[in-house]
């Protein structure tokens, strides 16, 4: 125990008063005469014993009570080990409110978002009105970025709203040293309201500052079951008109309850496309696939819907996709126009098709072929080298079918590059292919069974191909000496293709075989730009798009929600063919976006809220000081929420516990036992 004010200590010497009066006073005795001599002394010994016993209880009484009105001048406290707010220098406060959609569930308060502000103000108020005070939420907003007087940061409490932005704690912890180390104060706290979250509690990476004091105050809502919808993707990365294609959709069930018979409707165009119903057990998952039937072309924008109660805002997923009317393929030819690449392409309407002679090539459109076909080239030019690597690092797909006789090392050069196989010699020996890759996609859903005696093609002459790197290297057809007939290989963001033979009959059988077809439109099919289905608020400030034309004009570029009217101006930014997308945290709301140039819609793009927020599995005080400790956080602690006011315990850190008006009490009790034997006893 220490004192506040100790000189008052002094008045200890006070107590010897009542002693002094109970030594000369109470030893006076009264004289009475009786005539039975006997009797006067039984009475006489029992009267001495009872008064001795009532004048020492008297004088304990009156000491205890000087005793007690002095300790209370002094004013006693029980001092708080750790962490001690220092009221008597300037103090530099960082107050970090968690306002993600957790928030909005309720506890035994009110909800907890209500709660956290409130608790903020708590904060405030232990402090003087001449400390700093710095307010934090997940919108890192510039209005938060400064330190304020306590009037101005009570008004930026206030104006606290539920936000879909997601941190980790981390990432705030990070953001709060940084702004407040900066600061001249010669105490520096830091303050986390939050429900904690496991999702994005990483308590092992925060920061440690042995002038920083950091407190964690821990929100517990009453429920913490929820039921939502995950992520959804296709069977296959490309849509097409008048196909038939799988939605698989992942459902998560965080919650003590087994669910049966839940909907789950598939909207697309605000048109209903189709329904299903799923059953999923107490904390687990599930996968929901719905099949449809493409019926149009162009953005299709989707939404998927469960329903689940109270937690609303993961039963909506929004996703969107573009289907092309037709893939443009362009056919660098070294001679003539492949006849088979012609039979296969021209006349499908899926497909825009164009030849072109290696003398006489448009590098400028090559940004508007999905797929190039390298037909019977002898030797690929400085120029068009250039161009290709260019074309698949944007993207671009690339089959390269080599001539009859060709330039090894030229065609090494370039494919060295794309750290792809290479070609080495020719060989003459006859054979036949042996295998095909059915788990890759070209081949994927191709075939519904393969018969045991299937004939495949057979090979009269073809060029070895030697691979560089097996990580990057992906075998599609494979010949019966091992040698390799057809891989892929990735280069930046686009693909190649390498055949081992030319396009024509004294090679191989392969452009009259049965298995061309689907190998060359599905290498068509799969070369078409693919973006996202879906991003996520917040996260995706920067997104990348690859099949959007501008003309040149003036015309500006606007992201506009069709149901609600909202719409603003991204920051765009054009490398080569991609287009790339600022939003600097403009978007808020999750829903279907459409981007327009000027009055024409050229994308679309869908976002939905970070589903961290759907995790509502959260730590307690329990849990925070074991990580605290594990993670050796020294200047960290945790206030449990109970029933003393945060306002009390952050003035038991400031003063200790205060027992001034506990020894008042005392005080008033000793007298009153006082008078009680004076005038009873």
């Amino acid at each position: 125990m220490e004192f506040v004010s100790p000189y008052f200590l002094f008045g200890l010497c006070a107590i010897s008063i009542p002693i002094i009066i109970h030594l000369f006073n109470f030893r006076r005795y009264k004289k009475v005469y009786f005539t039975n001599v006997k009797f006067i002394e039984d009475l006489q010994q029992k009267t001495k014993k009872k008064s001795q016993l009532k004048h020492l209880l008297v004088l304990l009484m009156r000491i205890l009570a000087v005793s007690s009105l002095v300790l209370a001048f002094a004013q006693p406290y029980i001092p708080v080990s750790e962490n001690l707010i220092n009221l008597e220098s300037k103090n530099a406060v960082s107050v970090y409110i968690d306002n993600s959609f957790s928030l909005e569930a309720h506890s035994s308060k009110g909800l907890l978002i209500e709660e956290a502000k409130n608790k903020a103000l708590e904060i405030a108020s232990a402090y003087n009105t001449t400390d700093l005070f710095q307010l934090l939420t997940n919108d890192f907003e510039g209005k938060h970025q400064h330190f304020v007087n306590k009037d101005e940061f009570v008004e930026l409490i206030n104006e606290v709203k539920i936000s879909p932005a997601v941190r980790n704690l981390s990432e705030v912890n990070r953001r709060q040293f940084d702004l407040i180390k900066n600061n001249d104060a010669k105490n520096k706290t830091t303050y986390f309201i939050s429900d904690f979250q496991k999702s994005i509690s990483d308590i092992d990476n925060l920061l440690n500052d042995s002038n920083i004091k950091t407190f964690l105050i821990p929100l517990k809502a009453n429920k913490t079951d929820n039921l939502f919808i995950d992520s959804c993707w296709f069977d296959s990365p490309i849509q097409q008109n008048n196909r038939n294609v799988k939605l698989s959709v992942r459902i998560k069930n965080l919650s003590s309850e087994n669910f049966e018979k839940i909907p789950i409707k598939l909207l697309i165009n605000d048109n209903q496309k189709a329904l299903a119903s799923f059953d999923i057990e107490a904390n687990s998952e599930t996968e929901v696939v719905l099949p449809y039937t493409i019926r149009s072309t162009g953005i299709q924008f989707c939404k998927l819907e469960i329903t689940d109660y109270p937690v609303i805002y993961d039963d909506h997923f929004y996703f969107s996709y573009f289907v092309s009317s037709s893939i443009p393929i362009l056919s660098i030819n070294g001679k003539d126009e492949n006849v088979y690449l012609n039979s296969l392409f021209k006349n499908d309407s899926a497909f825009s098709f164009n030849n072109s002679s290696e003398k006489h090539l448009d590098y400028s459109s090559f940004s508007n072929y999905r797929l190039i076909i390298l037909n019977e080239l002898k030797s690929i030019s400085s120029g068009l080298e250039l161009e290709l690597l260019r074309f698949m690092k944007n993207g671009g797909s690339i089959i390269v079918f080599p001539a009859s006789e060709i330039d090894i090392e030229n065609y090494k050069l370039f494919l060295s590059k794309i750290n792809a196989g290479y070609y080495t010699a020719l060989d003459t020996f006859r054979t036949k292919l042996e295998n095909i890759n059915l788990n890759h996609p070209v081949y994927r859903d191709v075939f519904e069974k393969i018969p045991e005696n299937i004939s495949l093609p057979y090979v009269f002459s073809h060029y070895s191909i030697k691979t560089i790197s097996q990580s990057n290297v992906e075998i599609l057809l494979k010949i019966q000496n091992s040698d390799i007939f057809l891989l892929t290989s990735s280069y930046q963001k686009g693909r190649i293709y390498l055949s081992a033979v030319p396009l024509n009959a004294e090679f191989s059988n392969f452009p009259k075989h049965a298995i061309f077809v689907p190998t060359m439109y599905k290498i068509a099919l799969l070369s078409d730009y693919v973006n996202k289905l879906f991003y996520t608020v917040g996260s995706n400030n920067q997104i990348e798009l690859n099949n959007i034309q501008f003309a040149k004009n003036d015309e500006i570029l606007k992201l506009r929600n069709k149901s609600t009217g909202f719409e603003f101006i991204p920051e765009i930014r054009n490398v080569d063919s991609q287009t790339q997308i600022y939003f600097h945290n403009q978007l808020k709301e999750a829903d279907n976006y459409s981007l327009f140039y000027g009055e024409k819609e050229i994308a679309g793009l869908s976002f939905n809220y970070d589903r961290k927020e759907s995790d509502l599995s959260c730590y307690n005080a329990d849990d925070l000081n074991a990580l605290i400790l594990k993670s050796n956080l020294k200047n960290y602690s945790v206030f449990e929420i109970n029933e003393k006011p945060l306002i009390k315990m952050l003035q038991e850190m400031n003063q200790g516990i205060r027992l001034w008006k506990l020894f008042v009490l005392f005080a008033l009790l000793f007298l009153a036992f006082e008078i009680i034997l004076l005038r009873i006893w």
